[in-house]
């Protein structure tokens, strides 16, 4: 099995998962959702009800990604659920497809999360060292196109 093939709960038990520290939980992502930093918006996989937490993109070879240094957090089971969500940037809106990506293209883009991040992902990843661990979602845009708020 490759570091990026789907591993199901039998072959590991669940998915591991780094909780966000209080600091940050806190006060940090109130900050950045305030300011209006780079967030994500997608309806919660229980209550329906829109959800927003600081994500940053990352651009690799022409396409954007989403990729979670925390492994399988509450805004990636969301995603997953709902298959789209809202990308949030100084006012700007942009809905977007969700696609879960795998294999080759899921490495590449870990790979250059970790080097763009620096110091920044290195809890997550002394955490959850194995790739996989980390899903990664390519963001297509739906038809409607960035908006203004």
């Amino acid at each position: 099995m490759s570091a990026s093939e789907p591993r199901t709960a039998h072959e590991t038990g669940p998915r591991p998962y780094v909780p966000p520290r209080v600091f940050m939980r806190s006060v940090a992502n109130p900050i950045m959702v305030w300011l209006g930093g780079p967030t994500l918006t997608v309806r919660g996989r229980c209550t329906g009800r829109p959800i927003t937490t600081p994500v940053p993109t990352i651009d690799v070879q022409g396409a954007r990604y989403l990729v979670s240094g925390g492994g399988q957090t509450h805004w990636v089971r969301n995603l997953r659920a709902a298959g789209q969500g809202e990308l949030r940037r100084r006012g700007a809106r942009e809905p977007f497809a969700a696609i879960e990506v795998g294999g080759e293209e899921h490495d590449r883009v870990v790979a250059a999360y970790r080097e763009h991040m620096g110091w920044r992902a290195r809890e997550f990843f002394t955490a959850l060292p194995d790739p996989a661990d980390h899903p990664v979602f390519r963001i297509e845009p739906l038809a409607a196109g960035p908006t203004q708020t």
